[in-house]
């Protein structure tokens, strides 16, 4: 008797010491849960601020006044404008169609010249290392 008595001691010490460490593990949790939501909440008003801020300096009559204190600029006339005929010849194309590009070929050599194993002088050759 005296031997399952102390066995039925023992599991509820050990139901005990188990619903003690699962409150500590759910008031931890919730203590992150709180802590994070403060963080969003935080975050969340800085973004405001910067929202703001960024409609302040953003504002189209704050912007046209900057412009008309620091920069020269004059209004558009309608002359400055001039017809398509005018504009000047495409330049000719050098590379023939069907052919490759030359400036990717000279990329290419220039990667392949890296890629390879060069000795520059300024670090040793590989042989001398040993």
């Amino acid at each position: 008797m005296r031997f399952i008595h102390l066995l039925v001691i023992g599991a509820l010490v050990f139901a005990a010491a188990y619903v003690y460490r699962i409150k500590m593990e759910s008031t931890s949790r919730t203590e992150r849960v709180l802590r994070l939501n403060a963080e969003i909440r935080e975050q969340r008003d800085a973004i405001a601020v910067l929202r703001a801020e960024w409609a302040k300096l953003d504002a189209p009559l704050r912007l046209q006044g900057l412009a008309e204190r620091h920069l020269a600029l004059k209004p558009l006339v309608a002359i400055q404008y001039d017809s398509l005929k005018n504009l000047p010849e495409r330049p000719p194309n050098f590379a023939k169609p069907g052919t490759a590009d030359p400036i990717g070929a000279m990329i290419e050599t220039i990667d392949a010249a890296a890629d390879s194993a060069t000795v520059t002088g300024s670090v040793p050759a590989p042989e001398d290392q040993q």
